[in-house]
Formats: C-alpha cells, sequence, structure tokens
C-alpha cells in the first residue's frame, strides 16, 4: 500500500499535463510563475524556476517571493510524497522560513532538496507516536553556470491525525 500510495504520486507530479492542472488547482501562483518539477524520487527533488516578465523584478532578476516559491516547493513535494493519501492521514505545515541571497538570480534557477528520507522519517514517527514532528529542509537555488544564488531552510510540521 505505501509503495503504490507514493508511485501514484510520484507519477502525479511526474507528469507535465497532470503536475500543471495540480499547480493550477491548488498553487495557481506557482503555475503562473512557470515552476517545474524536473527530478523527483523520495530521496530529492530539483525544482525549477524562469526569468521572464511574470517573474522579474526592477533589477533585471527574479523576484524573491518566486524564488521562494521555487525552495519552498522542492522541499513540499517531499513532504506530500511522505503523506500523501497516508493512513491515518498526515497534517503537514510549514512553520518557518529563513532565506539568504547569495548572487543575481537570472535565467532558469535550480533548487535541489536532498532531505527525503528525513520527511518519511518525521512523518513515520509522528504516525507512531501520534505527536508533531518537524523537518527543516534545505533547499539550494543553482543557477545556469552552477553559481548558488539562494538557500532556503523551511521548516516543515508534521501531525498524524487520530481519530476521536
Amino acid at each position: 500500500m505505501e509503495i503504490n500510495r507514493k508511485k501514484t504520486f510520484k507519477e502525479l507530479i511526474l507528469n507535465p499535463v497532470k503536475f500543471r492542472l495540480f499547480l493550477l488547482n491548488k498553487i495557481p501562483m506557482a503555475f503562473l510563475a512557470g515552476l517545474r518539477v524536473i527530478e523527483f524520487s523520495e530521496e530529492r527533488a530539483i525544482v525549477t524556476v524562469p526569468y521572464k516578465f511574470l517573474t522579474q523584478n526592477p533589477f533585471k532578476s527574479i523576484y524573491f517571493a518566486c524564488l521562494a516559491m521555487a525552495g519552498e516547493l522542492s522541499t513540499g513535494v517531499l513532504a506530500m510524497l511522505n503523506t500523501y493519501k497516508s493512513n491515518p492521514p498526515v497534517s503537514l505545515l510549514v512553520i518557518g522560513m529563513e532565506a539568504v541571497f547569495i548572487k543575481k538570480a537570472t535565467g532558469r534557477i535550480r533548487f535541489e532538496c536532498k532531505q527525503g528520507l528525513e520527511f518519511s522519517k518525521a512523518v513515520q514517527e509522528s504516525i507512531e507516536t501520534g505527536e508533531s514532528r518537524q523537518v527543516i529542509a534545505e533547499s539550494i537555488g543553482m543557477d545556469e553556470n552552477g553559481d548558488q544564488v539562494a538557500k532556503f531552510k523551511i521548516t516543515w510540521s508534521f501531525k498524524a491525525k487520530t481519530s476521536v
């Protein structure tokens, strides 16, 4: 069951049409910004955000909020993978974010998070204990030249829902 639900979620995220419909329905600003999941496994996710009219700022680079969307989504798909149709259901919520902007972001920026197994462990612990668990996930943004442009630390909270 566990493998099937994760496989179904991965297929949803990696299917370009289904993913775009998901974004349009659930995260319309990410849809408009052109975010894409280009790599996705149980261990890591890579999300891109392009420099274009809708993502620009007055300084000819990508607006920081668009970078934050991509950074958060690279962690968020890993969080959702581990909570998608789980039994019992598990609530997930971003409860914190830190950001460091290192270099002007132009072109297509790739955000990578490699902490999928930490999400899996936290969700499983929450299910077993009924208590909240947190993961501080790091997402590194790199430009097309391989230079780091931004780093985000997104704090996720997971709590298994208990039947009353």
